[in-house]
């Protein structure tokens, strides 16, 4: 049976369940050689709405948003005014609806030009999850609306630290995290992947601080221009609302060539554009397979530790933790996956977080050929057996077998469930198996020309399964079958034509392994001097469950792990120390609970020590640690602790 008659009526069902939005951005569907015969990949002729936002876009959209952002720093809150222009895609609309999380709304006007007059509007019951709706009424021949009101120092996409919370300990600082859902926890907007919007900014700070957000940054401070407390932004490219990106403390900028350079506090700035200075080799690596970098510069910034995420892809500003500065680039892959996303997921977007893999995984999929492109096939390989072995994991504990499928299952409780190594890992290996097939300069071209025909826009599954068999699988019709096809998108689990990475440089990190783990050599014997992080966490994470305390002892001494500054590394041998009971960690694994939020660390870390009986241990360090950490990590962390 096709995809056709077996996939997309329960598409349909959820479709008419959910209210759906004409298909008018994508590109057409269908060229002479599909129209040979059904085509599979049927591009559904409506859209499904996102079910965690209230807005209605499907009949008012936002296009441009205007902020005027006041910060104080004493009582944690942003006094906004928010300026939306709107089109309406049905003319007979007579209201707008947009998401607000947390916001104390004082005055919603509505206006054409300059002019606004006081309107009608209804904050709605606060869902979890989504927030309260703001029903605005729309006086005739109306095409924008403001809005002033004040964020909740509660808001979960900001993060206010305390000066003491800083590395300097002089100045506060203030950061955003906006995806998936947490934009309208800062302004009433359509908080959703489905719609872009253009932005611009006004953000007024202490003196003494710096704002910096995902646009054109402030004119005067790029020209070198004294700190004022005024900042003003541009952003010309249309961006969903996630993408939207604030940080504002004691920063400082080292430039690493004519169009990037490195934001953050001093302590790190040299060490930060040390680590990242490959970065522009990144940008040409991609170019050249994939087509122009469309933003303007590229900047990064490193953010405190409490920063919850490796890195977020805010255009023209990815944020980064400070966890990648490890001193030998081993852990640029993350910078490498942000930039990438300038193309996937900045660039093309997915329209739901259903379809978070479209996001995700083709950005894994470019990051991991950045990696060999600028380090070696060898490099590459490691890395994506490393992701095998953790996408394995995942798909392995994975409460629901509907979540390890590429395409998300409709009754998603909270799109950061999308956010597994099965739409990264996964959506990467299932892009690997096409490039098998297909070919690579094949492939290539079929991907380049994606990214130029659906720049700016955000799509499906459905649509981009509808694209690609008009652009490439009718043409190599041969090359894969509906069945595999299918297996990778819709079905759950790891599908039997996945790579299986072999490292050449794994196997020998594993025969030294045997060797120690049989006594046949001391720890400090193991030929180790040249090894990658990328060995050192596969010698860690194999490690088996009945390596015994001295064994343990022996390793530490040998090599620090205790103590490690790289904090992959560190992470990877908590993980095993916690397991085997192993009590000289456990002081510095507290310290690095406390120092560290970041949730691809942490999180596991708790579940692990809650497993391992350790659950009044973690729960004194949580107590501790918690108010350091992001409200998302805090979120998570509790949701831990009450399962």
């Amino acid at each position: 049976m096709s995809l056709k008659n077996s996939i997309f009526p329960i598409l349909a069902v959820f479709l008419a369940g959910c209210g759906g939005e004409p298909q008018t951005s994508a590109p057409a569907h269908g060229n002479s050689a599909v129209s040979e015969h059904e085509a599979v990949f049927a591009s559904p002729t409506e859209r499904p709405t996102d079910p965690f936002t209230a807005s209605n876009y499907n009949d008012v959209r936002v296009t441009h948003a205007h902020l005027d952002l006041s910060l104080d720093f004493t009582s944690k809150v942003i006094d906004g005014i928010a300026v939306l222009d709107f089109e309406r895609i049905d003319p007979t609309a007579q209201t707008l609806i947009l998401d607000t999380n947390d916001l104390d709304i004082a005055l919603v006007e509505a206006g054409a030009g300059e002019q606004f007059v006081t309107t009608g509007y209804r904050l709605g019951r606060d869902k979890p999850t989504i927030g309260a709706f703001l029903e605005i009424d729309l006086p005739e021949e109306t095409n924008k609306v403001r809005i002033t009101y004040t964020t909740s120092p509660d808001a979960e996409g900001i993060q206010w630290l305390s000066r003491e919370q800083t590395a300097s300990k002089e100045h506060p600082f203030l950061f955003t995290q906006f995806q998936p859902l947490f934009a309208r926890t800062l302004a009433p907007l359509q908080d959703t992947p489905a719609v872009r919007i253009t932005y611009s900014a006004r953000v007024q700070t202490p003196p003494e601080l710096v704002a910096v957000m995902s646009a054109a940054q402030d004119p005067d401070l790029a020209a070198g221009g004294e700190r004022d407390g005024e900042y003003l932004f541009e952003m010309p490219q249309p961006v969903p609302s996630y993408l939207l990106a604030l940080a504002v403390g004691d920063i400082e900028f080292k430039s690493i060539s004519d169009t990037m350079g490195v934001y953050a506090e001093k302590y790190i700035l040299d060490a930060a554009a040390s680590e990242f200075e490959d970065t522009p080799r990144m940008e040409e690596e991609i170019e050249a397979l994939y087509g122009p970098y469309l933003w303007g510069r590229y900047d990064m910034i490193v953010l405190p530790p409490s920063f919850p995420f490796g890195g977020m892809e805010n255009p023209r500003l990815s944020f980064l933790t400070p966890t990648l500065v490890a001193g030998d680039k081993s852990l640029t892959n993350v910078v490498a996956h942000e930039l990438a996303h300038s193309w996937s997921g900045n660039l093309v977007t997915n329209a739901t977080w259903r379809d978070a893999w479209l996001n995700e995984g083709f950005t894994s999929y470019v990051e991991n050929r950045v990696m060999e492109a600028l380090y070696g096939e060898d490099r590459a390989v490691m890395e994506r057996a490393l992701d095998m072995v953790s996408l394995k994991r995942d798909i392995a504990e994975a409460a629901d077998p509907a979540t390890t499928s590429l395409k998300q299952p409709a009754n998603q409780g909270h799109p950061d469930d999308a956010f597994s190594q099965v739409s990264y890992a996964g959506g990467m290996f299932f892009l690997k198996f096409l490039e098998d097939r297909f070919g690579r300069e094949v492939f290539d071209g079929f991907l380049r020309q994606y990214f130029d025909d659906y720049a700016f826009k955000s799509l499906t599954t459905e649509e981009f399964l509808a694209y690609f068999e008009d652009n490439l699988w009718s043409n190599y019709s041969d090359r894969v079958s509906e069945a595999e096809i299918r297996a990778w998108v819709y079905e759950p689990g790891l599908p039997d034509t996945a790579e299986q990475p072999k490292s050449d440089a794994f196997v020998a990190v594993s025969d030294n392994q045997t060797a120690f783990l049989s006594g046949e050599k001391a720890a400090g014997d193991i030929p180790s001097a040249a090894w990658t992080t990328h060995e050192w966490l596969h010698f860690l994470n194999t490690l088996p469950a009945e390596t015994n305390l001295a064994q343990f002892t022996a390793l530490d001494s040998a090599f620090g792990f205790s103590t490690h500054q790289n904090a992959e590394i560190a992470n990877a041998w908590y993980l095993k120390a916690i397991a085997a009971g192993y009590e000289p960690s456990f002081e510095h694994l507290e310290g690095f609970l406390i120092r560290v939020g970041r949730g691809k660390f942490i999180y596991r870390l708790y579940a692990s020590l809650l497993d391992n009986e350790r659950g009044e241990w973690a729960s004194s360090v949580y107590a501790k640690a918690r108010a350091g950490y992001h409200p998302i990590a805090q979120r998570r962390i509790d949701d831990i602790f009450n399962r």
